[in-house]
């Protein structure tokens, strides 16, 4: 930290000073901290986000209002990680609370604030997803799940299922801390424009969005849609996000001449929205999955598993099925398609059932109200 700042935080001792922390992070948790940099500023909270600079070059906190450092924390444990903590510890000098995000974050951070807090610090650690590694790494996995959060003074859960799960690994405060998805900007294009993109005709346009990894359950997709590819006309799934598996699906989808489009990283996820016909999550788990709140909000038809956060989150406004039953979920797709009276009922309910949820400020009202109580009023 430069002495100017160090002198300017010094100067500051009344205003609340928060450091925000995250891993390396291309969807969810970078949106959310980002949206919850800006409502802090807003608020009047000193900001500061600590992590990846690659994480900052795709979400852009310092355009909040946030100061950003760069603390290299990655997806995986790493000899690294003893420079990052040293890195965030030096951040969180003169902070009045600490909010970590993700498992990852909270290990390093805890690692930070632990033994060498002469003034505590107070710790928030925010659980966006569950541990689902099997084997040695999951019991690893587990084991420093467990560490990160008996280390945190409130854990947030994403879900009540994290909330119960961090109960049974000992948080001394564990609370529901919603995750809400920041408004979409207006779609650039209508719906004609995009289907003309995709050629996709009077073909139903089926969209997914997230990150090309196991959680997200998409060869599991794919065996659906090699069950509805006969279908006339048949639908096409267009994929938005990147991720580790791009090229193993992309070989199934060629080998298969399955009617799937990877579209690697968008912007445009507005306009994908407006164009489809359903929204597709086959997801092996979700707290309160961005796509699907942005499917409701939107008023598109969305299929997805009853997994995690996910029945909670959309009630009655969607159709859900069994995780990891391809057959269940394309003959879900399938009569939804249909059946135009149901979507026109899930459409109309999707945006009623979005109202039910915290906004935006809200969900900054609550960290805040927690800060507080933890830190200076």
């Amino acid at each position: 930290m430069d002495t100017t700042t160090e002198s300017r935080e010094r100067a500051e001792p009344a205003r609340l000073r928060a450091v925000l922390v995250l891993a390396t992070s291309t969807g969810g948790i970078g949106a959310h901290v980002r949206s919850l940099a800006a409502g802090l500023v807003r608020s009047g909270v000193a900001v500061t986000v600590c992590g990846p600079a690659a994480t900052e070059e795709h979400f852009d906190f310092a355009g909040t209002g946030a100061r950003f450092r760069a603390v290299e924390i990655g997806v995986a444990p790493r000899p690294a990680d003893r420079a990052a903590a040293r890195e965030l510890r030096e951040a969180c000098a003169h902070a009045h609370v600490v909010h970590a995000h993700g498992l990852r974050a909270g290990l390093v951070a805890g690692s930070a604030l632990g033994r060498h807090r002469v003034r505590r610090t107070p710790l928030v650690l925010t659980l966006h997803n569950a541990v689902l590694a099997g084997g040695a790494k999951g019991m690893l996995t587990r084991a420093m799940e467990g560490r990160a959060v008996r280390a945190a003074d409130v854990v947030l859960g994403a879900s009540a299922d994290l909330v119960d799960r961090a109960r049974a690994l000992g948080a001394r405060d564990a609370r529901l801390g919603p995750v809400s998805a920041p408004p979409l900007p207006p779609a650039g294009r209508d719906r004609a424009a995009v289907r003309t993109e995709f050629a996709a005709g009077d073909r139903p346009l089926l969209v997914a969005v997230g990150r090309l990894a196991p959680q997200k359950a998409y060869p599991v997709l794919l065996d659906a849609v090699g069950r509805w590819k006969d279908r006339e006309p048949v639908p096409l799934l267009v994929v938005a996000g990147d991720g580790p598996l791009r090229d193993e699906l992309q070989a199934r989808i060629d080998a298969e001449s399955l009617p799937v489009r990877l579209l690697g990283h968008r912007t445009d996820v507005a306009d994908l929205l407006g164009a489809a016909d359903v929204v597709v999550l086959p997801s092996r788990w979700e707290a309160r999955a961005l796509v699907a709140q942005e499917a409701l909000r939107t008023g598109v038809p969305l299929v997805a598993t009853a997994v995690g956060g996910v029945p909670e989150l959309v009630g009655d406004a969607a159709v859900l099925v069994s995780y990891d039953d391809a057959e269940a979920f394309a003959g879900a797709v399938t009569d939804l398609l249909g059946d135009a009276d149901r979507r026109t009922f899930l459409s109309e309910a999707g945006p009623a059932q979005a109202g039910t949820w915290p906004d935006e400020n809200e969900t900054i009202a609550q960290v805040l109200s927690i800060y507080e109580e933890l830190g200076p009023v």
